[in-house]
C-alpha cells in the first residue's frame, strides 16, 4: 500500500515538473526580444560578423547537444529548461542578428548561394 502511495506521489511529482517545464520554455520562446540586442554588431566588418557567426554557431550547436543529452535522463527536461534554454535561445537570436547585419552590410555570407544575376 505504502508502495502505491509512493508511487502516486512520484508520478504527480513529474508531471508538476512537466508542466513547470512547458510553462518555463513558452516564457523563454516568448521572450526572446529580451536576448536580441540589434546594434550588437553594427560597426562590425564583414570579417568579424564571419568569425561572430562561426563562434555563435559553434555554441548554439554545443548547447543543442547538451539539451539533448540532458532530456535523456529522468528529470532532464527540468534540467535542458533552466540550465540551456535561455542561453540557447539568447545565442540563436544572436545569429539573427549578426545575418541581418551581415545582409545590411551586404557580405557575403560563406556556405549561402548568392546569385551574381548572370545564368550559366
Amino acid at each position: 500500500m505504502h508502495d502505491r502511495i509512493s508511487e502516486a506521489r512520484t508520478a504527480a511529482l513529474a508531471l508538476r515538473l512537466a508542466a513547470l517545464c512547458l510553462m518555463l520554455s513558452g516564457c523563454v520562446s516568448n521572450s526572446v526580444d529580451f536576448f536580441a540586442d540589434a546594434g550588437k554588431y553594427q560597426y562590425h566588418t564583414c570579417e568579424q560578423l564571419a568569425a561572430a557567426a562561426k563562434s555563435q554557431s559553434t555554441r548554439e550547436r554545443e548547447l543543442k547537444e547538451l539539451m539533448d543529452k540532458a532530456e535523456q535522463s529522468a528529470g532532464g527536461a527540468v534540467v535542458s529548461v533552466l540550465a540551456y534554454r535561455a542561453d540557447y535561445v539568447a545565442v540563436s537570436e544572436d545569429l539573427r542578428v549578426i545575418d541581418a547585419t551581415a545582409r545590411a552590410k551586404n557580405c557575403q555570407s560563406p556556405g549561402t548561394w548568392q546569385s551574381n544575376g548572370v545564368i550559366r
